[in-house]
Order: C-alpha cells, then sequence, then structure tokens
C-alpha cells in the first residue's frame, strides 16, 4: 500500500505546474524551446488494465511542441530498492500506450507522435538498473543483433540530481526536491518561504494546498512522535511558522545522523560487492575467455548472495551461462 507521504507526491505531480518545471529542469534537449506548456493537459490511462494500475505510480501527459503533441509517460517510483525490470515494464506501458493512440486516431502522416519516458526515483539506493531494455536481454546469437528490443526512459534519481542552493530555488520540482533532501529546519523553512512567494495566486491555491499536505507528511515522517500533534496544529505551512524553528529542530539532526551512518554502511557494501565482482570476472575469464557484455552487466547488478552462488559455480558450470543459472526455489 502506498504512504501518505508517496500518495501526496503523486497529488503534487497531477498538477500540470509540477510536471511542467520538471520537463523544463531535468529533461534535456532544445525542443523546450519550441514547447507551449499552456497546452500541458493531463490524459486519462484508462488503457492500462486495473491490475497494471496497481502495480505503479504512472502518469501519462501531453503537451504540444509546435504544432504537434509530445507525449510524457511519468512513472513515480517509491521503491526502497531499484527495479531490475523497470526497463521491461516501461516498454509494455509504452506500447500499451501506443496501442491506445492509434485506437484513439492519434496518428499524423502515417506515424504516431513521440513519446518521452520518465522515471522519476526517490530512493535512497542508486539506481543502477539499465535504462535501455536491450541490456535486460542476453546477447542474442550473431547476426540476430538488430532484433534484440530497444527502448530507452529518462531516469531521474532524485537523490543524486544537482539541485541549486535552497536560496535560489528556480521552481517547483526543484523545490520539492530540496525539501526532500533538506538537512535543517533552516533549509526547509528558506524553501518554504521561497514557495510562499511563488504561490500567493489563486490559480496556484490548489497546487499549495497540494504541497502543504505533502510537507506535512514529510515533518510527520522524520519527526519524533512528540512533535505530531505540533505539526498538524500548523494551518498554513508555506507560512514556515516559527514553530519548526522552536519545537522540532532536534530530529533533523538526527535524521542526518542516522542517513550519513546509513550512507556509510552502503559505501562499505557496495565496495566490497564490486571487490567480489571483479574477482569473479577474473575467474570466469580464465576459465571461459574473453566475456560478453551481459556477463559485466549481471556482475554489477548481482547481490552479495548471487556473487557467492556464482563464484562457486565456475568450477562445475559446463559453460558460461550454466554459472548464471539460479538454483530451485527449495535450495
Amino acid at each position: 500500500m502506498p504512504s501518505p507521504h508517496d500518495t501526496g507526491y503523486k497529488l503534487l505531480f497531477s498538477h500540470p505546474e509540477m510536471v511542467r518545471d520538471l520537463l523544463l529542469g531535468y529533461v534535456p534537449g532544445e525542443w523546450v524551446a519550441d514547447a507551449d506548456f499552456s497546452t500541458l493537459e493531463h490524459v486519462n490511462g484508462s488503457y492500462v488494465s486495473e491490475s497494471e494500475r496497481q502495480r505503479h505510480d504512472d502518469m501519462v501527459w501531453r503537451v504540444k511542441v509546435r504544432e504537434r503533441w509530445l507525449w510524457v509517460y511519468l512513472i513515480l517510483e517509491f521503491k526502497s530498492e531499484p527495479d531490475p525490470w523497470m526497463a521491461v515494464r516501461m516498454m509494455v506501458y509504452v506500447g500499451l500506450l501506443a496501442q491506445n493512440l492509434i485506437r484513439e486516431g492519434e496518428v499524423h502522416e502515417g506515424g504516431l507522435p513521440p513519446i518521452l519516458p520518465i522515471v522519476l526515483y526517490n530512493g535512497l539506493p542508486a539506481w543502477k538498473p539499465p535504462v535501455d531494455v536491450a541490456d535486460c536481454f542476453v546477447a542474442p546469437p550473431r547476426g540476430l543483433e538488430p532484433f534484440r528490443p530497444r527502448l530507452l526512459y529518462h531516469l531521474l534519481d532524485e537523490a543524486r540530481l544537482k539541485l541549486h542552493p535552497v536560496d535560489t530555488v528556480r521552481n517547483f520540482s526543484e523545490a520539492l526536491f530540496s525539501l526532500e533532501r533538506g538537512q535543517s529546519v533552516g533549509e526547509v523553512r528558506q524553501v518554504l518561504q521561497a514557495l510562499d512567494k511563488m504561490m500567493r495566486s489563486p490559480e496556484l491555491q490548489s497546487l499549495r494546498r497540494a504541497f502543504g499536505v505533502w510537507v506535512k507528511s514529510l515533518l510527520r515522517r522524520k519527526a519524533p512522535p512528540s512533535t505530531i500533534e505540533d505539526i498538524n496544529r500548523i494551518n498554513d505551512i508555506m507560512e514556515a511558522d516559527t514553530m519548526l524553528a522552536e519545537r522540532i529542530e532536534g530530529w533533523f539532526d538526527e535524521a542526518t545522523r542516522k542517513g550519513r551512518l546509513q550512507g556509510r554502511l552502503e559505501g562499505r557494501l557496495e565496495g566490497r560487492l564490486e571487490g567480489e565482482a571483479r574477482v569473479l570476472a577474473r575467474l570466469l575469464t580464465r576459465r571461459f575467455g574473453e566475456l560478453p557484455d551481459w556477463v559485466g552487466v549481471r556482475l554489477k547488478e548481482a547481490t552479495e548472495e548471487q556473487l557467492v552462488c556464482w563464484t562457486e559455480a565456475v568450477l562445475d558450470a559446463p559453460s558460461l551461462a550454466g554459472v548464471f543459472v539460479e538454483p530451485p526455489a527449495d535450495h
């Protein structure tokens, strides 16, 4: 079940201003100069079955670039661990969208409109799964390489985005990411004060309320239980009222210490796994010769348990592919 924090995230990105700023700030290309963001609109994803909709948080938008529509398929990925098969999922979802566009007659000059697939990931571990579905498949037999599926999605790994200093927040999406990554009450208050100035016009009141809901959820998630009542009593979180400074400063310090400890532990584990993968690569090369690209991908994404299993299989496996055969589920 999605948490209230994740639900608030999805509510924020149901507003065109958030999607506009995400595209302007974090998607490269000269196309933005030709985009008319006043045409940006949310499209009903009814072409996806109910069971599929329950598996992910996706949104489909479209915006006119010159005289033609650009379709944007945005997936909000809230998992604590990256999905190794996201590229395959995205290939399926883009295919479903393309089929729907054909049914709806959204075809121009014999072709479908462009589709921009985006994954916005807000987990702590770095995103290492392939962003091209071709890398999810092992190398095909010689001569069949052109038939390997291809589809590339644009990854936004939120924890590793380059953000401007909090006192120069440029747009709504950057404000969201700055709040998520804020390391002190002072930083949070600065961003909220900037948002307060940016969101005073009547047409932005719905987005202002959505930000208020999400920020309260953020504070509840990080704060100790003793502060929850104080947070609930804040009427307008955008006013950055002094309660944030006077009553709940301590929880940020605690969260920062925990985050640094977790980062050190993850760094040590990652370094150890990389070392084990290099040793296994040398063993495989010595026994089977030059390694194909797919082996490097498997080693890079492997868990500690998988590396141990594959290392034990090096001596007895009849072939390179045999090393990577997963053991039965009951072993």
